[in-house]
């Protein structure tokens, strides 16, 4: 009795392991993987091909086929809009392979990964700093590269961006009464910004923020600047009213 429950039990044992042998699936090859996530990417799948493009990563044979793959992370990162993932990926890219044809593409693609970010005036100023620091770096490296024209705009939209921001802020202090803030806040960005459009704005602002402080011969000669360095400003009008109270 006992030799044939022995007997069974082997027999068990052995349709077990074959079954589980049965089941095994032989693990794809780099270039499987990356196929499927070239086809996933297309598809706007793309946390599948970050997926698949990790495994091309992970498996380590084959260099060519695993820098492709960091790159195509990176634009999947970035079609998905996680704009933070991008940037890292990007930035990766970049210090993995910096003589690599595609490092100038990888740049771009960080800062856009940053100026993207961007929301509104009144919040985090980060993602306008962070851009502005990559366009900058682009266009140093890359004065004639192919995206030179496009960064420039990028780079004229964040300086505009923070100059708006400094107007917030400045706006703000003289709401609540913080006129000495109010007014160092506008007279700092005329400084950092000589070239910025809203310059009259500022200007106007800063003729407010004197007058609201009592300093109307300040707020006059502010004004006087306003209309004199800016003839055609829509802040004009309100400015001489300003003066004649």
């Amino acid at each position: 009795m006992k030799i044939f429950a022995r007997a069974v039990f082997m027999v068990m044992l052995s349709v077990a392991l074959l079954q589980g042998c049965a089941s095994i699936v032989p693990s794809k090859s780099p270039e499987a993987n990356y196929k499927d996530a070239e086809e996933a990417f297309r598809k706007g799948r793309y946390e599948d091909a970050i997926a698949y493009w990790k495994k091309v990563k992970e498996s380590y044979k084959s260099p060519e086929l695993s820098t492709r793959a960091e790159l195509g992370i990176a634009d999947a990162y970035f079609l998905n809009k996680d704009y933070i993932e991008a940037a890292a990926a990007y930035e990766d890219f970049r210090k993995l392979h910096p003589s690599h044809k595609q490092s100038e593409y990888a740049l771009y693609r960080q800062g856009l990964s940053y100026y993207d970010e961007i929301n509104r005036i009144d919040t985090d100023q980060t993602p306008v700093k962070n851009a502005l620091s990559i366009f900058e770096s682009y266009l140093s490296q890359y004065p004639r590269g192919e995206y030179a024209k496009e960064v420039a705009e990028k780079i004229r939209d964040c300086r505009d961006k923070q100059v708006q921001y400094e107007i917030y802020v400045g706006t703000f202090y003289r709401r609540t009464d913080k006129y000495p803030a109010a007014i160092a806040r506008f007279e700092q960005a005329l400084k950092t910004f000589p070239d910025s459009t809203r310059r009259d704005e500022l200007l106007y602002n800063l003729g407010w923020a004197y007058q609201e402080a009592g300093q109307k011969s300040k707020a006059n000669e502010v004004f006087e600047r306003l209309m004199r360095d800016f003839p055609a400003s829509p802040f004009i009008k309100d400015a001489k009213k300003k003066m004649a109270k």
